[in-house]
Formats: C-alpha cells, structure tokens, sequence
C-alpha cells in the first residue's frame, strides 16, 4: 500500500499542513501512522476517504498589522513594508489588512474583517510580525477559534518577553485606554502616571 507524506497530501488536497493537523486533532481525518520522529503518513484509503467529500477551497493568507494611534503612522508604514516582504518571500498571493486601534478594542474595523473572513472561510492563514499586534489579550482564545475553522496563524517574530515586561505593556495598555475616557485633572493624572510607568520601566 502507498503511503503519503503530509506534504504530498496538501498537494494533492490543496489545504496546508496546519489543517491537516487540526482534521487529525478534530477527529476529521487520521494518518494511518506517525513515525518515531513526529511525521504524518496517510494510506490511500485515507486519501480516498477525504476524497470522496468536498474539499473546501483554499483560502488566501492575510497579514495583519496593527499600531494604537495615529500618531504611529510611519510605524504602520514600517509593519507593512516589512509584511510585505516576508509575504512575497513566501511565493503566495497574499492581502494586508491594517488597523489604527488599541490591543484590547475588539471592534476594530480590520480586525472585524479577518473574523469574518475566517469564519466564512475565504482567509485559511493569517500572519502578524508580533503576538501582541492582533490582541493584547485573548491571542490563544482567537488563535483557537481560528483553528475551528481551519485557519492558521502565524506569529513572525516569536520572541518571549520576561513575564515583568508582560504584565507592564498589560498595565499600561490598560491604563492608557481608560485613562483616555476621564475628563480634565483626571485625565492628567492618568498620562502622568503612564509616563512614569514607562521611564521607570
């Protein structure tokens, strides 16, 4: 019997690997074995079994950059030149969707986009340069339900932040969005203590 590799299967289904894994982790298709170092082969019955359903069409892949105010133009700027860079590097047709809003705002006009593109299917992988450009917080909750639809997300630069600096861009972050909606002397008093979270920082 003929064995197929994880790659000779994207080929001849036209999905991404990452969606064969989420098919075996769903339960959708299993390979027949994975060898002692990890890999995936499927049997033609497997194959077979996959072909005789219809294979959704492959979605396109989206960068996705963000920056917190407008203020960070020539930042977003940056974010695009650079996504569009490591795209092309890819050999794939790709679109760049942009946003100008804060981390923890969930109704940002781009971000909405994506989710709709993910949900209805016509987005299969969605790259950002960093964790924290798609959402300060709920990242492995978006991550998640991404998967639930067969997309995957790419983090670019995976670098690990120490868990102090974590929870300081978390706290300022939060600061800086409510501090944004108190009024006068307030107001005030929010961006001085921001500035001295991050000079301190």
């Amino acid at each position: 019997m003929k064995y197929y590799t994880i790659h000779e299967m994207t080929e001849i289904l036209g999905v991404t690997a990452q969606t064969l894994r989420n098919w075996d982790r769903s339960g959708k298709l299993k390979p027949h074995h994975t060898s002692s170092n990890g890999y995936r082969y499927y049997s033609e019955d497997d194959l077979n079994q996959i072909l005789n359903k219809p294979v959704k069409k492959q979605g396109k892949t989206v960068g996705y950059c963000r920056v917190r105010s407008v203020k960070q133009k020539d930042d977003l700027k940056r974010q695009e030149e650079n996504m569009r860079i490591y795209l092309l590097a890819q050999g794939k047709s790709f679109e760049i969707i942009s946003d100008i809003g804060s981390g923890i705002n969930y109704k940002r006009k781009g971000l909405q986009q994506l989710i709709k593109g993910i949900a209805n299917r016509s987005i299969s992988k969605v790259v950002v340069l960093y964790k924290d450009r798609l959402a300060r917080f709920g990242f492995e909750l978006m991550e998640y339900i991404a998967q639930l639809y067969d997309c995957e997300i790419e983090v670019v630069d995976t670098t690990e932040k120490t868990e102090q600096e974590e929870l300081v861009e978390d706290f300022v972050q939060i600061i800086t969005v409510f501090g944004c909606k108190l009024q006068g002397k307030r107001a005030n008093k929010a961006k001085k203590m921001i500035k001295e979270l991050t000079e301190n920082d």
